[in-house]
């Protein structure tokens, strides 16, 4: 068996912290391991990263994929550089141009350090308002508009040098579950995955260098197996009827849809059975060593055609050599920030004609007083820095809450103020519906503004950018001009 047909090969893992340490080392090299994925846990500073990510590479060799998430909006690990918007703000602004220029310059962020995949764009049709995972991080509800933005994204990418990676392959836009939580199901008639789910992925297929598997169980297309494990959808569908090429990888292993449905070890044998070429093994020590322990005795026992895995390393390495992790500091990704900022104001959505409060007026801010980090989405912003933003336009009596089910809106009302609600989670709350505030700011899940009866302006997201988009539109320097993705 040839040196680069081991376990090690199929396999990305994670690393403990911001160094490589050298018991992580010692476990690179002894499974001869040659993709990593990057968490918020690895990273610093850009110094800092830059070195993690050239200790990486002088460790895995010049094969080396190391990896982010690094889409924009809520998920984006490095805080030090600045905030590209969310894909919904892009397909909300929707100019293809911005699109590349703004994944261009998401791309430059990670070159700069020496990172050569980007896991990006999201590909997803985000049809289900009630959708917990993916929301804001799609281009929007409409077929056509994802193929655009997702075809723009991509080429921003290429040009910039680094690899992109579609994803939730077949599709994660129409679930009700998060597959982080739960095995979910989506139980749509082959036609109707053909027109909807499926068309962006199948459409730019000549310009995708890699896919991500979704864990979801598409009935139609295999009862029994999700996405990730399915013969049927990885090897059948997306290589032999589609004619794909290039690199499949799994998402992590270790979300509960296959954790808790399947053995780590036996599951990562299945989805390369399947048709993946690399299992993205992530989480406990013991359990990326039961991926590669398993994998390495498939290989050894026959389990595994070796013909296959010769091509999965094939692919694996034309990644590597067509996006080398190499550093380029002469790259500033600090140079991006007018782009960036300009990117997110284009996004900035009107619903149901909100008018601000008079500059200078007081004004009542009910807002979560934190909400922290959640599985692939980094922490909101917190009640007491949007009431010291929103100073600079209004005097702000700020009412922070934990529990939106908490709050008294009569006595809200009864202090006789022109009330701001500001949603900052991820996740819609029953407790909202109805409400009747004067003015919405809905600074994260857009579909929020579905809830709350009252007018909206929606950023698709939280970062300081969207803010000042947000400070803008209060002070009349700025019209929200871009396209709701859902009907007003």
């Amino acid at each position: 068996m040839s040196l680069t047909l081991t376990s090690g090969a199929l396999v990305m893992v994670d690393i403990p912290g911001p160094t490589l340490d050298d018991d992580t080392v010692a476990h690179l090299r002894r499974h001869r391991i040659r993709s990593v994925c990057l968490f918020r846990k690895n990273v610093v500073s850009e110094a800092q990263l830059s070195v993690l990510c050239a200790d990486l590479r002088a460790v895995m060799g010049e094969h080396a994929l190391i990896a982010l998430d690094h889409e924009g909006g809520a998920i984006l690990r490095p805080t030090f550089w600045p905030f590209a918007p969310a894909a919904m703000n892009l397909g909300a602004a929707g100019d293809e141009a911005l699109t590349e220029d703004v994944s261009a310059a998401l791309a430059r962020q990670l070159r700069r350090v020496g990172i050569n995949w980007n896991f990006a764009p999201v590909l997803d049709v985000n049809v289900n308002p009630a959708n917990p995972v993916i929301g804001e991080r799609a281009f929007g509800a409409d077929v056509g508009l994802v193929t655009r933005m997702g075809r723009a994204a991509l080429s921003g990418h290429d040009r910039a040098g680094v690899a992109a990676c579609v994803k939730h392959f077949p599709g994660h836009g129409d679930t009700s579950l998060d597959s982080h939580l739960a095995l979910p199901r989506v139980d749509k008639a082959r036609e109707d995955l053909e027109a909807g789910e499926f068309a962006p992925f199948r459409d730019l297929l000549p310009v995708t260098p890699a896919v991500m598997t979704a864990h979801i169980i598409y009935p139609a297309l295999d009862p029994a197996r999700p996405a990730t494990l399915s013969r049927a959808v990885l090897t059948g569908l997306l290589r032999e009827e589609w004619g794909f090429d290039g690199v499949i990888v799994t998402d992590s292993m270790g979300m509960k849809a296959i954790d808790d449905h399947y053995g780590r070890g036996e599951a990562g044998v299945m989805a390369i059975q399947a048709g993946a070429d690399l299992v993205m093994a992530l989480g406990r020590r013991e359990a990326q060593e039961a991926t590669l322990n398993a994998i390495q005795s498939a290989l050894d026992n026959g389990t595994l055609d070796a013909t296959q895995m010769q091509a999965s390393v094939r692919r694996l390495e034309a990644l590597a050599a067509r996006y080398p992790a190499q550093a380029d500091a002469t790259l500033d990704p600090r140079a991006d920030a007018a782009l960036l900022e300009c990117a997110w104001a284009r996004g900035l959505s009107a619903y149901r004609d909100p008018v601000a409060p008079p500059p200078g007026s007081t004004v009542l801010l009910v807002a979560q007083t934190k909400v922290p980090r959640e599985n692939v989405s980094e922490a909101s912003v917190d009640a007491a820095t949007l009431a010291a933003e929103l100073s600079g336009v209004y005097e702000v009596q700020l009412h922070a809450f934990e529990d939106p089910a908490d709050l008294d809106w009569t006595a809200l009302r009864a202090l006789g103020l022109p009330v701001i609600l500001a949603t900052t989670s991820r996740h819609r709350h029953a407790a909202l519906r109805g409400t009747q505030p004067d003015l919405h700011l809905a600074l994260y899940n857009p579909y929020a503004a579905l809830d709350v009866n009252a007018p909206a302006v929606l950023t698709y997201g939280f970062q300081p950018e969207a803010r000042r988009a947000v400070r803008r539109w209060l002070t009349g320097d700025l019209r929200a001009a871009g396209t709701l993705p859902f009907p007003e």
